[in-house]
C-alpha cells in the first residue's frame, strides 16, 4: 500500500491506453457475470421442494417423441407412485411467430401435482367446465394485456385445428400465479389448455401424450420408482426415460444446446483474448518505462521490489476493471429480469461467482504481469540508462 501512488502514476502515464484496456476488462467480466447467471438459472430449473417429489417420464429417443396414453394407468400401479398426470406441447404463438408462448395441453388433474401454482377455486371450476377454456400465467396476462373473459386467437406452430388451419381460439377463464407471490420460473409465463379438446380437434394426436409427471410418496425411493417406470416400456417401440424434474429439464435443454459447454467456450475465447490484450498493454508499458525503472533501482529499490511494483500494476488494472464489470453485471441482471418479466430469472451475482471472478482476476493479473515484471527485475541499470 505504501507504493500505491507509484502504481497509480504508472497506470495514468498513458490515460487513453489504460482506459481502453480497463473497458475491455469491464466488458469481459460483464459478459462473465451475465453468462454465469444464465448457466445458474438453467441449472436451477425444476430444483425446488415440490419438484423433488416429481418424476418426469418422456421418450428415451427424444423429448419431442410422444408416448401412448394408456401408459399412464400402468405407471399409477408402480410402487411409491401416488399420482400421475400428463401433458403435451402445443407450440402456440400469438399475433405472429415472434410471440412464442409456453403452451401445454394438460390432463384434468395436472394442477394437483403442482401445488406451487396457485389458481382460484372458482377459476379452476370454470376451467373444468369450459371446453375451450385456458388458464394463463399472470406475467403472460400482463404482457399482452389480457383479462379473464377474453377470447383470444392463437396459432400452433405444429398442430392444425379441425378445419385444417393452424388457427385456434380459446377463452381465458383463470390466472396462474406463483404461490406466495414468488418470482421466477415458467409458472406465471405459461398457458394451459384441455388435453381432451386439443386431442379431439387435431388429427395428428391419436391417444398419445408428450410426457408423464408422477408424484412419489417417498423421495428417498424415487430412483427405484423411476427404474420401475422405465421397465414398463423396455424393449418396446416407445421406451422411456424417467428422471427427477430438475434432471429432466436439464436433459431436454441439452438436447437443444449444452448451456454449460456454450458458456465455457464463449468465456474461454473472451478471456484468451483478454490475456493477449492486457499482456500487450503491460509489455508496452514496461518497455516505455525502462529508464524510469532503472532510476528506481539506482535510488535503492531492490530487484524484487521492482518485480512486485510491476505485478501490482497488472493486478490493480485487472481487478479494478473486473470488479467494475461484475458490479455492472449485477445491475444488468436486475434490469434484464424486469424486461424479461421473470421468464427466466437471472440470479444476482452470488458469492461463488464473486469468488470465481476474483480468482480469475488475480490469475489473469499474475499471468499478464509475470513476463514484464521479470524483465523489469532483471534490468541492468547501466544498459537501461544508456537506452540499450
Amino acid at each position: 500500500m505504501k507504493y500505491l501512488h507509484l502504481v497509480w502514476a504508472a497506470l495514468m502515464r498513458r490515460k487513453t491506453r489504460t482506459a481502453l484496456t480497463v473497458a475491455s476488462i469491464v466488458a469481459a467480466f460483464l459478459l462473465f457475470g451475465l453468462l454465469d447467471g444464465i448457466r445458474v438459472a438453467f441449472a436451477q430449473l425444476g430444483k425446488n421442494a415440490d419438484g423433488a417429489q416429481r418424476l418426469q417420464t418422456a421418450s428415451r429417443l427424444s423429448f419431442i417423441e410422444t408416448l401412448p396414453k394408456a401408459l399412464g394407468k400402468r405407471i399409477e400401479l408402480v410402487d411409491n407412485i401416488e399420482a400421475v398426470t400428463y401433458a403435451s406441447w402445443f407450440g402456440g404463438t400469438y399475433q405472429g411467430p415472434r410471440n412464442q408462448i409456453f403452451s401445454f395441453a394438460v390432463a384434468p388433474n395436472y394442477l394437483d401435482l403442482y401445488p406451487e401454482i396457485e389458481v382460484a377455486q372458482a377459476e379452476r371450476d370454470a376451467f373444468a367446465s369450459t371446453r375451450t377454456g385456458i388458464l394463463v400465467g399472470e406475467k403472460l396476462m400482463q404482457r399482452f394485456d389480457w383479462k379473464v373473459g377474453d377470447r383470444i386467437p392463437l396459432q400452433s406452430s405444429i398442430f392444425p385445428n379441425s378445419d385444417g388451419s393452424m388457427n385456434w381460439s380459446f377463452d381465458i377463464v383463470g390466472v396462474l400465479r406463483n404461490r406466495g407471490g414468488k418470482q421466477g420460473g415458467f409458472n406465471d409465463q405459461m398457458l394451459l389448455m384441455h388435453y381432451d379438446y386439443y386431442a379431439e380437434s387435431t388429427p395428428y394426436v391419436d391417444n398419445e401424450v408428450g410426457w408423464y409427471v408422477s408424484r412419489v410418496s417417498d423421495v428417498r425411493r424415487a430412483d427405484r420408482a423411476a427404474k420401475a417406470i422405465d421397465a414398463l416400456s423396455a424393449n418396446s417401440p416407445h421406451e422411456t426415460r424417467t428422471m427427477t424434474e430438475g434432471a429432466a429439464i436439464a436433459s431436454q435443454l441439452k438436447q437443444m444446446a449444452d448451456i454449460g459447454m456454450i458458456v465455457s467456450a464463449i468465456m474461454g475465447a473472451v478471456f484468451f483474448t483478454l490475456l493477449l490484450l492486457t499482456g500487450n498493454t503491460m509489455a508496452q508499458a514496461v518497455r516505455e518505462r525502462t529508464s524510469e525503472l532503472a532510476v528506481l533501482k539506482t535510488i535503492g529499490f531492490s530487484s524484487p521490489s521492482v518485480l512486485m511494483l510491476v505485478l501490482a500494476e497488472s493486478m490493480v488494472l485487472v481487478i479494478f476493471g473486473g470488479v467494475l464489470g461484475l458490479g455492472l453485471a449485477a445491475a444488468a441482471s436486475a434490469v434484464l429480469n424486469l424486461v424479461a418479466g421473470d421468464m427466466i430469472r437471472l440470479p444476482g451475482i452470488e458469492w461463488r461467482s464473486w469468488l470465481l471472478g476474483l480468482g480469475l482476476m488475480a490469475a489473469i493479473g499474475l499471468v499478464v504481469g509475470a513476463l514484464p515484471a521479470l524483465r523489469a527485475m532483471r534490468l541492468n541499470i547501466v544498459d537501461a540508462l544508456a537506452g540499450r
